[in-house]
């Protein structure tokens, strides 16, 4: 018995280390695609993200004043020691530093940046213990508490200024958060943003449901050519069809010729940078992205469960509802969601073909980056848009697992 015991514990142990070794060696196949996609990925995406919180260039470039001020209290103006501070620091910045204090502070508060180049320009007479005085005699604005308040709020290594900027708040000299006083400008972006993209994703699920259903029921040429032509949009670059759209539906296009052709309209319609125009041309290009998830859902959908139900007395409409749906319904939050996450964050499309009023979140990411270089803002709007991805996908991500076999 106890031999018998002692082998069993043997074979066990070696078992044991021969899952532990096709674990290691599977970990070390893997690793080289983890570490690339971890450095040319993940590591970008959250160096982007901090810059929505960083707050390097006061701290930095104010470092006495920041700590001088960590201790005023808010009421009336700082005491001589931050006013000293202040020319100190600025005395201390070269040219360049103090141009990239200014503007980050501007952006917290407007007018700071020419308040604080011209009393860079003018430290350098100014005696630190003479400041107190000296600072209100150049600008009377140093005597606005609200001024100090802005850098007493900022002097932080992070700030929470530019998520609260991405949302409409701000806060004021005493620390208090608030509706921004240039109204619900992002506010409306985002809401603009979700509304396209449900719109989109609504359209998807209608042109892309009957065009799944028959592929999968289609005989297989068929079924191939057709899948072609689905896949034709791929074989081309979102900005060639972007562009291919705009040629279309402009007033001389060929959709408006057609509709003046068949008396449908009396005068060429505005279908080109409105919101007609996004749907039209996102649809276009979103529409592989719902059909190939649901097709290969669809084509595993047993036939005998849709005859057996009609044998047994049931209208079409009742098969589809009890015994269809429930077996595609994976397949098609899948595709909704794919699409609906996609569209998010889809700049080209509606930069070529909407108006002002159509541009989303993205527009606003390329415009923060790359014209007002202000990446903390542009960091905001990214933050934002991926932490409502998330959401959104951990929230769908349970219907779009159901297991068929228990839902019918």
């Amino acid at each position: 018995m106890s031999a018998s015991w002692a082998t069993h514990q043997t074979l066990l142990a070696a078992v044991r280390r021969s899952g532990r070794a096709r674990s290691l060696r599977a970990a070390l196949l893997v690793a080289p695609a983890a570490a690339f996609l971890a450095i040319v990925f993940l590591v970008p995406i959250i160096g982007f993200m901090l810059r929505s919180v960083d707050n390097w260039e006061v701290p930095e470039a104010l470092p006495r004043t920041s700590v001088t001020l960590a201790d005023w209290n808010r009421e009336g103006l700082p005491n001589e020691a931050a006013f000293s501070s202040l020319v100190l620091d600025l005395r201390a910045l070269d040219g360049a530093s103090a141009a990239a204090l200014a503007r980050r502070l501007n952006y917290s508060r407007t007018g700071l940046r020419t308040l604080i180049l011209k009393t860079r320009a003018s430290a350098d007479a100014i005696e630190p213990e003479k400041a107190r005085a000296a600072l209100p005699a150049l600008d009377s604005q140093w005597e606005n508490q609200d001024v100090w308040g802005t850098l007493r709020n900022e002097s932080s290594a992070l700030t929470p200024f530019f998520l609260l900027a991405a949302l409409d708040l701000s806060r004021d000299a005493a620390g208090a958060i608030h509706p921004s006083r240039d109204g619900a400008l992002y506010r409306e972006v985002f809401l603009r943003t979700f509304g396209i993209s449900a719109a989109v994703t609504s359209f998807c699920v209608l042109l892309g449901m009957p065009l799944a259903f028959y592929l999968a029921a289609a005989p297989t040429k068929v079924a191939s050519l057709v899948l072609a032509l689905v896949l034709l949009p791929f074989w081309t670059s979102v900005l060639v069809r972007t562009t291919a759209w705009v040629i279309l539906l402009q007033g001389q296009g060929l959709v408006n010729q057609l509709l003046l052709g068949l008396g449908l309209i009396a005068a060429p319609a505005k279908l080109i940078f409105n919101r007609i125009g996004v749907y039209v041309a996102m649809t276009h290009v979103m529409l592989p992205f719902f059909v190939l998830p649901l097709y290969g859902v669809m084509r595993r959908v047993p036939r005998e469960h849709l005859r057996a139900a009609a044998s047994l007395g049931a209208p079409p409409l009742l098969v589809f509802r009890k015994v269809y749906l429930p077996q595609i319904l994976p397949g098609v939050m899948a595709g909704a969601l794919l699409v609906f996450v996609t569209s998010l964050g889809y700049y080209i499309t509606p930069a070529l073909v909407g108006g002002p009023s159509d541009q989303m979140v993205s527009y606003f990411v390329g415009f923060f980056t790359n014209e007002s270089v202000n990446w903390g803002m542009a960091a905001a709007l990214g933050s934002l848009l991926l932490a409502a991805v998330v959401g959104i996908y951990v929230a769908l991500a349970g219907p779009a697992n159901i297991n068929p076999a228990r839902t019918v």
